[in-house]
């Protein structure tokens, strides 16, 4: 007998049926979705408290979704369900063996309508695989780094070496990747490095986004005290830059110019979420769709994809999965409880 896969299994709840109008992947506040975050592992390299345990227990490998099954997830979002953008994220997913090879999987779904391939990294192993993944077909990565003073930065990645990550981004840049920096900024930890930053990002011409500390850290050391707003940011950027802002786009980060040329980004999702115009689902690496963020729960995928289930069945999960999506942060702010942290459900 055929399975029906129609309930969010950690709700509970009926899914919603299946949408009709091909292409299409909305929720109930009629957000269309355009890109998928697809983790690869929960493992990394370093240890960030606004993202990982203390002392993480990893996931068992056979409990992740084999490359295969990733394939095959990816290609139900691009041709059933219009997704053009996939970011590859983790854990840090170049501690999985075989990146470059699933990157050239991925490519092949460009004829279906995929149109960018792009992952989120460390960088500290970027350097040996750089020119590998921009040969497969990887478009950009996005790169994290909160400072580039070396013990401050060893402080915040647990042990982490920056010189590592500049390496990484030095082999990006030959390789022909686009890039993108990222910078977690925390009160009383690296608030002094936003200049810095910012003025070593401008010189090297590479795009900086700066992110306030979201409640989901993994050590439950979130407080509202410890978030640098926007405002606060903007503000040390205007101690030393003409500072404009540029109209809102979809994209989370709010925009601004230094000096008239240069712009450099802030993804304020405390102070000023972005909520209305997410265009973003998450599967992890354990086959589990988060379509926000900041959900409280999830809805099984690996278990229907492993019993055999059909393509339509697969859909029905999917769709009702991203129909319950809540409205995100802008309405239940505070901090997340949840088994999964951050580095399990990826960024």
């Amino acid at each position: 007998m055929r399975k029906h896969f129609d309930v969010d299994v950690k709700q509970g709840r009926p899914a919603r049926p299946a949408q009709t109008t091909p292409g299409l992947l909305e929720d109930r506040f009629g957000r269309s979705k355009k890109k998928l975050r697809l983790s690869l592992t929960d493992r990394c390299n370093f240890r960030c408290g606004y993202c990982m345990p203390e002392d993480p227990e990893w996931v068992p490998r056979s409990q992740l979704l084999s490359y295969e099954e990733l394939e095959s997830v990816a290609r139900l979002f691009v041709d059933k369900l219009g997704i053009t953008n996939i970011r590859l994220t983790g854990g840090e997913p170049l501690v999985r063996r075989g990146v470059p090879g699933f990157v050239a999987r991925l490519d092949a779904l460009r004829a279906i309508g995929l149109k960018r391939i792009s992952l989120t990294t460390n960088a500290a192993l970027l350097d040996r695989h750089a020119g590998a993944l921009a040969e497969a077909g990887l478009d950009d990565v996005n790169i994290s780094i909160d400072s580039l003073d070396p013990e401050r930065f060893r402080a915040m990645t647990g042990g982490g070496e920056v010189e590592g990550v500049l390496r990484g981004i030095r082999a990006a840049r030959d390789a022909g990747l686009s890039m993108k920096l990222n910078a977690v900024v925390i009160r009383g930890e690296n608030e002094d490095d936003v200049l810095p930053l910012a003025r070593w990002a401008r010189e090297e011409g590479i795009p900086l986004r700066f992110i306030e500390f979201m409640p989901l850290d993994a050590r439950g050391g979130w407080q509202p005290q410890k978030v640098v707003p926007e405002a606060d940011i903007v503000a040390a950027l205007e101690r030393e830059f003409q500072v404009a802002r540029l109209p809102r786009s979809r994209e989370p980060a709010t925009y601004y110019t230094l000096n008239g040329g240069y712009r450099i980004g802030v993804i304020a999702t405390v102070s000023n979420p972005f909520c209305s115009t997410c265009d973003r689902v998450r599967v992890t690496a354990m086959g589990e769709i988060y379509p926000c963020l900041f959900s409280p729960h999830c809805t099984d995928l690996k278990t229907p994809l492993r019993d055999g289930a059909g393509e339509d069945d697969l859909l029905q999960v999917i769709r009702g999965a991203v129909w319950n999506k809540d409205k995100g942060f802008i309405e239940n702010s505070g901090y997340v409880q949840r088994s999964i942290t951050m580095h399990g459900l990826g960024g």
